[in-house]
Formats: C-alpha cells, structure tokens, sequence
C-alpha cells in the first residue's frame, strides 16, 4: 500500500481520484490548494503527489518547484495531472510525468503503480531548450506574481496601520467623552448620600446605593478605556518610588471589596503575606492586580473561592491569584492577554467586561520589569488552597526599570 498526496481544488475530481486509489488498496490524502499541499507533504511523506496545475494560491507549476526543494521529497514523484497544463513545461519544473483530464478511470491505477515502480516520463534532447525556455518564462511569472503580492500586502499593511491609529483615536475620544459627564453624577451621588441636599428615606438611600455602584462599575471601565489608550499611544507615564507589594495587594483587595461585587464569592487571602519591598510605580501595579481580582472573581461560580497569594524572589516579586472557575482552554491561554479578546465575545455570554483589564495588567507588569502568565487547572496550592480553576501570575522586578520618572 503505498500513500499518495493529491493537490485538486475539485471535488469531483478528488472523491475520482480517492475512490479509484483507494480501491486499489492505496492511502490518499487530499487537500484542495497548494500552500497546503505543501505543508501536508512535508508532514505526511507521501510515497507519490499528484498536483493538478490549476490549483488556486499557488499554480501546480510554482507547488512542483517548491516541492523540489524539500531534500525530504528528493525521491518521491511527482505527476501533473491536469485537462489544460503543458507536458514540458509540467516536466521542466520538476513533474515525473504527466496525466490528462478527463483520467481514464480503468487505466489510472494502473499508471499510478508504474509511477510508484520508478517509471519517469523525460523529454526528447531536442526539447531540452524549450524545457529550459518554458522554465524561464514561468520563473518570471512567478517573480512578476510575487512582487504583486508583495504590493498587495504592502498596501494592506498601511491600511491596517491606519485603522489601528482611527482606532486609537477613537478610543481615546470615546472614553473622554464618557469620562466629562461622569464627574458631576458621581459628586452628586456622593451628595445625596451625604444628607447635604436633603434627608433620605431608606427606600431612596437604597435606590441611590444601587446607581452608585453602578456608576462605579462604569467609571472603572472608563479608567480602563482611558488607560488602554494611553498605553496603545504610548502615552502612559509611571513613577518610580519605593513601596510593599504585600501592602499594595491587600489595597487591591480592599478597594475590589469595596467597588466590586464580591459578595457572591470567597476572597482567601494569605494571612501570612511576605514583606515584598520594590520599587517601580505602586498605583498602576494596584490597578493590575484589581484587574486580575476581577476577573478571577468575575469567572468564580457562586459560592467559590478566589486565593491571593505572593512570592518572593531575588529580583522579581509575584502576586498569584487562583480562581474557582472553568478554566481557559489551552489555545485561548495567549489570545485572552489581548485588548477585547473576550473567549466568549457573543452577546448572550454569561459574564460582563470589555476584554481590556488582563490586556492593561500584562502592559503594566512588563513596564515594571516583569510580566503575567496564565495556567489552567495548575494544581498549584495559593494561600493554602489547591483549586481546579485558573492561576494568574502578575511578575514585577523587584528594581523597576531606571527609565521610569521618580516621584
């Protein structure tokens, strides 16, 4: 039994090929363009590779040529199978042989075992300079094809800059104009319930506590807004001073508690948090670590739990937080430290957020000298407790970068 590559963008032509082959008690692997065929051939060492010319992305003539390349298929044949490519042009390129559309089903197997046997098609010595000549001419369509593509893809990545830079301006504008009307509604919640326009009822004190919170949770997701924009153009300006880290989680902590709705899960926090003296800009770290809280707490299921913990080496110091969630599949492990890469982005998903907090948390932490990782399901204990959920890992240097303004 032997295993064939067959290159055909039709399928018609490939379920032939297959049923033919396959009957005859051969392998086939298939694929329908010729990047691909490529790759699979690389992969699969195929005993034969049958490539049909017209094949989209790549042309059979060009996949020939490059197939001849890989030392790893210097023996194996290669047959052009096509109703209108050229035989020497098909054999100058590389092609052990070539067979015409439409096959002749009862003869293909057997033309295939002669090929598999060590049959090879060659040209006359008097078609040896038209061979070199169709070669010539189909190395100057494959240069005059890249250099298009070369401009194609030249031009969409000046359009993609373009939108990237519309997009960052958009955000930045967005986000100032969510911020200006926020500043008088938070001062006159803020004097509602202070009494200082009037005395409330517990019914109106309750509704007020409501909008609050509620504006809170919008204010932070416009400081969110305003601080990714800031970093996307390069704007974000940290300090440098000396602080705790212990000190700065236990304020994240306080301030999730006080601003987030916590009241659903458990926050464990190590009641034995090393001393961690650092230096680098403790606002922004406390920020990040909030972010972290977050979402930790926002992916626990009710009734779970969320450990904070700390550790502390020579040069770096790093918060862990382990949650009681699902966990995060491994190919969405990197994506999800993206800005507005949410791993469900559907509008009936079960949790809130813009896909920016763990985005702003690993820009923070790698200004500091350090950076953030995810694990799934890490079987690591934090603060005492080995959940099944997710570890977040935010890393700081222990000694900022010298580039950071001290303040």
């Amino acid at each position: 039994m032997a295993r064939v590559l067959h290159i055909e963008d039709d399928p018609h032509s490939r379920r032939l090929v297959a049923k033919i082959l396959r009957a005859a008690g051969h392998e086939v692997v298939e694929t329908d363009n010729g990047l691909e065929g490529i790759r699979l051939a690389a992969e699969v060492e195929p005993d034969l590779i049958l490539v049909d010319i017209n094949v989209p992305d790549l042309d059979g003539y060009e996949v020939t040529l490059r197939l001849r390349s890989i030392s790893s298929l210097a023996g194996v044949p290669i047959v052009a199978i096509t109703a209108e490519g050229d035989r020497a042009t098909s054999l100058a390129v590389g092609a052990d042989g070539f067979i015409g559309k439409p096959i002749q089903a009862r003869k293909f197997a057997a033309t295939i075992e002669k090929f598999l046997g060590g049959h090879r098609e060659s040209g006359s010595e008097e078609r040896a300079g038209a061979r070199e000549l169709a070669l010539r001419d189909r190395s100057q369509r494959i240069v005059e094809r890249l250099e298009g593509r070369v401009r194609d893809l030249q031009e969409a990545n000046a359009r993609l800059e373009e939108m990237a830079r519309l997009r960052r301006e958009f955000l930045q504008n967005v986000s100032h104009e969510l911020a200006t009307p926020m500043t008088p509604v938070v001062g006159y919640l803020r004097l509602l319930l202070g009494e200082e326009l009037g005395e409330l009822t517990p019914l109106q004190r309750k509704c007020i506590q409501s909008i609050q919170r509620s504006t809170t949770r919008l204010r932070n997701v416009v400081e969110t807004l305003l601080d990714v924009s800031a970093l996307e153009a390069g704007r974000m300006h940290y300090y440098n001073r000396q602080y705790d880290l212990a000190d700065v989680v236990r304020q994240a902590v306080e301030r999730l508690q006080h601003e987030g709705d916590t009241s659903r899960v458990q926050l464990v926090v190590d009641p034995a948090l090393p001393s961690a003296p650092a230096t680098g800009d403790p606002d922004k770290i406390q920020r990040a670590v909030v972010h972290v809280l977050d979402n930790a707490v926002k992916f626990t299921p009710r009734g779970g739990r969320v450990a904070v913990g700390l550790a502390v080496g020579e040069d770096a110091v790093e918060v862990q937080v382990l949650d009681e969630g699902p966990g995060v599949a491994a190919t969405d492990l990197d994506r999800i430290m993206e800005p507005f890469v949410q791993v469900d982005g559907s509008a009936t998903r079960a949790h809130g957020g813009v896909g920016l907090g763990l985005a702003f948390a690993r820009r923070v932490a790698e200004a500091m000298g350090g950076g953030i990782s995810v694990e799934a399901a890490p079987g690591t204990p934090v603060a005492g407790l080995t959940l099944k959920g997710t570890l977040v890992r935010l890393r700081v240097a222990r000694h900022a970068p010298a580039k950071l303004t001290e303040g």
